[in-house]
C-alpha cells in the first residue's frame, strides 16, 4: 500500500546574541520540514528540514539542513537542529517549543534556541512564528504526498533477454559532501548485433575539487546475467550496495534510496521496451556512506546526495545531453535530450525528457509532453553544446529554463562502443554548475523559483 507523509514551509522571525558582541541581530529562517509519516499529534514525528538561514550583516545560507522532531504530546516538545554556515563556521541551532496547555499560543510559536559550533556555545537567542502574517500560508501549504516504499530489487534486476543489439546500464553519481569531489560509477552490459556473447565492462571515475578528473576501466568479463544487479568481476550492484574495484580505485559503498521511482521516459517504455531507449531512477534521489581507495589515499564518503539510474535500449544517440540536479529540500531535476540514431528520428531537433521532482509532485504530469508538446507544437527546446547547454519549454501555467555549465577542466571525455560496434564519445562532469528558472503564469510571467547549483550539478554532453 503507498504510503503518505507530510510536507509544510515555516518562516520565524527573531534575534541572537553571538559570542562577542553586545547586541542582537535580526534573524529569519525559511524552512520546509518533510516527513515520511502523516503528523499525528499523539506520536513523535520525525522530519528532515533543509532552507534558508540569515542573520543579519554575518550569515546567509540557502542549503541549511538539520532535523525536526515534532511530539507535541508524547514529550510535549518541538524540537528543531539545523546545521548552517556563518562565515565559513559550521553552527549547529539547537532548540525547542515546550508545549504547555496553560499556554498554547505563546508555547508553539515561541522557539529559544542556542547555537553551538563544536560542542561550545557561541549564542543565543529565540525566534517567533509571526501568526498575523504566517498562520494563512503556514496552513494552506501543508501537503501529504504518497510515499511509496523504493523497491531497488525490482528495478535493479537485468532486463536483458538474450536479444543481440542491446545495451543495459546501470550508473550512479554523487557528490561527497565533505570535500566537493564528484563521483561517477558506470556498470554496463553490452549484446553484439552479430551474436557475439555479451559482455560486461564500466568505469569509475572521481572529479576532485581542486584537480582533474581520475578514472579506470573494469572488464570486459562474459555477463553472466546474475537475478539482481550487475556483476562483473569483483564489481557489483546489488540492493543497498555498490562494491568493486577499477585500476587504482577500490570502492564500497552503501545506497540509501530516497523517494519514489522517477522515469524520465514515458513509464510505458520501461515496461515495454518500443523506443530506441528508456531511462528511470529507482529513486528520484539517494544517499551514499562508505570508502572509496585510491592511489592518494582512502575518501570517507558520510551521506553523500546523489543518485542510482537504469538504461535499457539499442545504444547510444546520435547527440544527447543529460543532467541530474539534486536542488536541495527533496526537489530533483532530471533532463535527457537526445537525436535518435533512428531513420526519421535522426532528422529532427533533439527530443527533450524533463522532470521536476518538486514538493513530492513531477512537473510536467506526463514524460511525453516535453518530448513531443500537443501534436508537435510546444515541444522543450535544447540547444546542446559545450562548455554550456540550455533547455527551455513551458507547459500549462509554467515555464522553466536551465542551463547548464561543464567546466572544460572538470569535464572528462570517455568513449562509448554500442552492438553494432560504432562509437560515440561523452563529455561528463560531475562538478558542473547549473541554474535553473521556473516561472508560473499569473497575468504575467511571474517567479516561482530558483535554483543555482555550483560544482554539484551532474552533467553530461555526448556525440559522434
Amino acid at each position: 500500500m503507498t504510503a503518505r507523509g507530510t510536507l509544510f514551509r515555516e518562516t520565524m522571525l527573531g534575534r541572537v546574541r553571538l559570542a562577542g558582541e553586545t547586541a542582537d541581530r535580526p534573524v529569519r529562517l525559511d524552512l520546509q520540514a518533510r516527513a515520511d509519516s502523516l503528523l499525528l499529534p499523539h506520536r513523535t514525528t520525525l522530519a528532515r528540514l533543509t532552507g534558508r538561514v540569515r542573520i543579519a550583516g554575518r550569515a546567509d545560507d540557502p542549503e541549511a539542513e538539520g532535523e525536526l522532531e515534532i511530539s507535541p504530546l508524547a514529550r510535549r516538545r518541538i524540537r528543531y537542529r539545523l546545521g548552517f554556515v556563518l562565515e565559513g563556521r559550521r553552527l549547529q541551532l539547537d532548540g525547542w517549543k515546550s508545549v504547555s496547555f496553560r499556554r498554547p499560543l505563546t508555547s508553539m510559536t515561541v522557539l529559544p534556541y542556542t547555537l553551538y559550533e563544536d560542542g561550545e556555545r557561541v549564542g543565543e537567542g529565540t525566534l517567533r512564528f509571526p501568526l498575523a502574517t504566517g498562520l494563512g500560508p503556514f496552513l494552506a501549504g501543508f501537503r501529504f504526498p504518497r510515499t511509496p516504499e523504493p523497491d531497488a530489487g525490482r528495478h535493479l534486476a537485468p532486463r536483458w533477454d538474450g536479444t543481440p543489439g542491446r545495451t543495459e546500464v546501470w550508473y550512479t553519481t554523487l557528490t561527497d559532501p565533505a570535500t566537493g569531489s564528484g563521483i561517477w560509477l558506470h556498470h554496463e552490459v553490452v549484446a553484439p548485433h552479430d551474436g557475439e556473447p555479451a559482455y560486461a565492462h564500466g568505469w569509475f571515475a572521481v572529479f576532485p575539487k581542486d584537480g582533474p578528473p581520475e578514472h579506470a576501466r573494469f572488464g570486459p568479463t562474459p555477463w553472466t546475467g546474475p537475478a539482481h544487479g550487475f556483476t562483473a568481476g569483483e564489481t557489483r550492484v546489488t540492493p543497498g550496495r555498490l562494491t568493486g574495484s577499477a585500476g587504482p580505485f577500490a570502492w564500497t559503498l552503501t545506497e540509501r534510496l530516497q523517494g519514489p521511482p522517477l522515469h524520465t521516459f514515458p513509464r510505458w517504455s520501461w515496461r515495454r521496451p518500443r523506443l530506441p531507449a528508456s531511462h528511470m531512477l529507482p529513486a528520484a534521489r539517494a544517499r551514499y556512506s562508505g570508502t572509496v581507495r585510491h592511489a592518494g589515499g582512502e575518501l570517507r564518503i558520510t551521506d553523500a546526495p546523489g543518485a542510482s539510474a537504469r538504461i535499457y535500449g539499442h545504444g547510444n544517440a546520435r547527440r544527447w545531453a543529460w543532467l541530474h540536479a539534486d536542488l536541495g529540500g527533496g526537489d530533483v531535476l532530471e533532463i535527457v535530450a537526445a537525436v535518435s540514431m533512428r531513420r526519421g528520428l535522426d532528422r529532427l531537433p533533439p527530443l527533450v525528457f524533463l522532470r521536476l521532482y518538486r514538493d513530492g509532485r513531477v512537473w510536467p504530469r506526463r514524460a511525453e509532453r516535453t518530448a513531443v508538446g500537443w501534436a508537435g507544437a510546444g515541444r522543450f527546446r535544447a540547444d546542446i553544446g559545450l562548455p554550456r547547454w540550455r533547455v527551455e519549454g513551458r507547459a500549462g501555467l509554467r515555464r522553466i529554463r536551465v542551463s547548464v555549465t561543464q567546466p572544460p577542466g572538470a569535464t572528462l571525455a570517455l568513449d562509448y562502443t554500442d552492438p553494432d560496434g560504432s562509437g560515440a564519445v561523452c563529455r561528463n562532469s560531475e562538478r558542473a554548475d547549473a541554474e535553473v528558472r521556473l516561472e508560473r503564469w499569473w497575468g504575467r510571467w511571474r517567479p516561482e523559483a530558483t535554483w543555482r547549483l555550483s560544482g554539484t550539478a551532474h552533467a553530461e554532453v555526448g556525440d559522434r
